[in-house]
């Protein structure tokens, strides 16, 4: 563990090198001529330049203007545009011209919308499946807090991995997430489950907020009773000064120990380490989520 303040300098582990290859140029270029919105521009993700070089993009739905004013987030907020009906169609064109295998589909919030845009993702779901059968579709989606029968309608569109992410413990939530509510995103994980016991469930958290080892683990537990099949934990990183600032840099030691914990505690994949983000090698994860449920009901056989 390494205590931070205001201005310190990150820790060697947490450094990674700018994007400067052809590919990243390539997809740089793909995103704009569909003009696409990605949460790997807009939330400042440390790892833009090694995924884009692999042509890995989250795409991000619903706009690029989010209802919401979390206090660890880049993106911008304040009030959003009309809904771009057509944005579904170059979703599903993009993914298909790039060649992706699997894709993360995420927005930002849109408590404006009457469904919190769940519409919106059913139909990017339809229109990559049109466009590329072969292709799995993971998402992150909002809250959808007060908006009724939201979740089913994205849930019918059978997404492969259906990801929510508690983002912190729920001690911190008045002030790093104070629009979200700690057991109703819980409950939501929960209910994809019921709804679909076929879907991968997926949620995450970001360390080195202030929260407590021992708060870390419950957060686990929580995941495990709502049947959550894949936790993340990464380093918070504070993107500018008007954000919540990082209280300490968690050493990778202590991410294997949160690995182990969590494997421990039955998960099916876990991904802990500074730079892990919600997406981050999520092809390669997806196929470790496949593996580890066949090998799990082969024991049970």
């Amino acid at each position: 563990m390494l205590t931070s303040s205001s201005g310190s300098k990150k820790p060697s582990w947490i450094r990674v090198k700018a994007p400067v290859s052809t590919t990243y140029q390539e997809t740089l270029n793909l995103v704009k001529q569909h003009r696409l919105h990605t949460v790997c521009e807009e939330a400042a993700c440390p790892n833009i330049g090694e995924c884009w070089s692999k042509k890995h993009a989250t795409m991000m739905i619903l706009g690029d203007v989010c209802t919401r004013a979390c206090a660890f987030c880049n993106i911008k907020t304040g009030r959003p545009d009309q809904l771009d009906p057509h944005e579904p169609e170059r979703i599903g064109a993009a993914v298909a011209q790039l060649g992706l295998t699997h894709v993360v589909i995420t927005s930002v919030d849109r408590d404006d919308l009457q469904d919190g845009g769940a519409l919106h993702f059913a139909q990017t779901i339809h229109h990559i499946r049109q466009n590329s059968p072969c292709t799995t579709v993971e998402i992150l989606t909002p809250d959808f807090l007060r908006k009724e029968g939201a979740l089913e309608m994205v849930v019918a569109a059978k997404p492969d991995v259906y990801n929510h992410n508690l983002e912190t413990v729920p001690r911190l939530y008045p002030t790093v997430r104070p629009g979200a509510r700690y057991f109703h995103s819980l409950r939501l994980l929960d209910r994809v489950k019921q709804l679909d016991p076929s879907i991968f469930t997926k949620s995450g958290i970001m360390v080195g907020l202030g929260e407590t080892k021992a708060e870390v683990h419950q957060v686990m537990d929580d995941l495990r009773s709502a049947n959550v099949d894949f936790i993340t934990l990464g380093q918070y990183l504070q993107p500018t000064p008007k954000h919540h600032p990082v209280r300490e840099y968690i050493h990778p030691d202590e991410f294997d120990q949160y690995a182990s914990a969590a494997r421990g505690k039955g998960f099916l994949v876990v991904s802990a380490s500074p730079l892990t983000r919600s997406s981050y090698h999520a092809d390669q994860d997806f196929e470790k989520l496949k593996k580890a449920r066949q090998q799990k009901l082969q024991k049970i056989a």
